[in-house]
């Protein structure tokens, strides 16, 4: 469970006390961050997390991206000689460069511990056999996640290198009862089922628990994915290579990802100003790892859309910092279209309401320096009409956003499946 703290007060003292403790360490051990808090005239000992937020700038993706391009490969956030790092992970450069991310045993435990959190949430007491549904390549989630499972004693069944047909028989097989994964990989793996006849009635998972995308905390997602898998609940997770494993879905309201704030500080700021927005207002995501001390972040500017609440969860009593509707998207991935913004997390609710879509791409066009958008469909096997389809589509659309966006139906199996996170927005010249 996380740390229990008797009140909102009592947990920002532990913050301030560990956010003391860790630039402490970094000053003037860590090179990056070094010279940022002696620019901010901050120093190691800040009155209080007010103090810290009003002088400290914030940390950029691209800030980041720059130090390890000047100094190749690993760049300067490193808070102890190379020699103390013994992992390697690496971003998936989907918006940009990727970002290799060094750590230490001590802050791998602590992401463990992290995930470990994570599980609890989840229901998965020891002995839970636990499958995961990907191939373990440079994303640190997988590890972490897979690691974190072994140490809290599950049963963990590896999943990668097999094709979607192997891993359901691995699960069924194995008697899996909870399932790792992205939501777009829950929806192919139901979608496999169905093709190839296997009766998903017959399933033994219980909770799957999903991270990678937004999907998660997509109501319509969801409720696709509970279809596919009958008897299964959707258990949200986000995190990032460069913060680590940072919420997990509140058991006492689904759809909602609590903050472990035991081991973040997180802020919700407007994204254009960065000021601080009030509680239930959408903004960006901003983080401060505590407990990560080799590879720190302070203020690290997330790109995250959430709106922020209070939750009460695991009946402590201080309330956690809760992002209502999980991630919504984020904010270099919003497109203005004849002046509406639209969001990917928005637009896909929309499109998976339809029980007859199996997957979709979304093809973003600028015409006359405007962007347009157009939406391709594919149905699944059994849907009758597939132009009607597209017409109820294009209905919805326009209803929802009030602008009018082609859908175009395409034969099946003609867009892409993806097992890690998904790239269903694709910008045309």
């Amino acid at each position: 469970m996380p740390a229990e703290f008797s009140s909102r007060a009592a947990l920002e003292v532990h913050q301030l006390a560990q956010l003391r403790a860790l630039l402490a360490a970094l000053v003037p051990a860590n090179a990056f961050h070094s010279e940022k808090i002696a620019a901010a005239g901050l120093g190691t000992e800040p009155a209080s997390l007010g103090e810290f937020t009003a002088r400290m700038p914030f940390t950029t993706k691209a800030e980041l991206i720059a130090d390890q391009l000047a100094h190749p490969p690993f760049g300067t956030n490193l808070t102890f000689p190379l020699a103390c790092y013994t992992r390697f992970n690496q971003t998936s450069g989907t918006s940009g460069e990727p970002l290799r991310w060094l750590d230490t045993p001590e802050n791998w435990d602590w992401m463990l511990d992290n995930w470990r959190i994570v599980f609890r949430a989840a229901g998965a007491p020891p002995g839970t056999r636990v499958f995961f549904a990907f191939s373990f390549g440079p994303f640190l989630g997988f590890w972490t996640a897979y690691e974190a499972a072994a140490r809290a004693g599950l049963f963990c069944i590896p999943g990668g290198g097999l094709g979607s047909e192997a891993r359901l028989r691995m699960i069924f097989e194995n008697r899996a009862t909870i399932l790792c994964c992205t939501p777009t990989y829950a929806l192919r793996l139901g979608e496999t089922a169905r093709a190839t006849g296997l009766e998903m009635r017959d399933s033994p998972v219980r909770t799957i628990i999903v991270a990678g995308e937004p999907g998660g905390s997509i109501p319509a997602v969801r409720a696709q994915i509970k279809q596919l898998w009958p008897g299964a609940r959707v258990f949200d997770h986000h995190g990032m290579t460069e913060v680590g494993p940072v919420t997990f879905e509140c058991p006492e309201k689904p759809g909602t990802l609590a903050v472990i704030e035991s081991s973040y500080f997180a802020e919700i700021v407007e994204p254009a100003s960065g000021r601080a927005v009030a509680e239930g207002e959408v903004g960006e995501l901003v983080l401060t790892t505590l407990g990560r001390t080799g590879s720190p972040l302070l203020r690290y500017r997330t790109g995250d859309l959430v709106r922020g609440i209070f939750v009460t969860t695991f009946s402590q009593p201080a309330p956690l910092l809760g992002l209502e509707g999980g991630i919504l998207g984020r904010v270099d991935d919003m497109v203005i279209v004849r002046g509406v913004n639209i969001y990917p997390g928005a637009l896909e609710q929309i499109i998976r309401k339809q029980t007859g879509v199996a997957e979709f791409q979304v093809e973003v066009r600028d015409e006359n320096s405007m962007a347009e958008l157009r939406v391709l469909v594919e149905p699944r096997e059994d849907c009758a009409d597939t132009t009607a389809l597209a017409r109820t589509l294009e209905t919805e659309l326009k209803a929802a956003l009030a602008l009018r966006i082609p859908v175009r139906p395409v034969a099946p199996g003609t867009l892409p499946r993806f097992e890690m996170k998904s790239k269903r927005w694709v910008r045309l010249p």
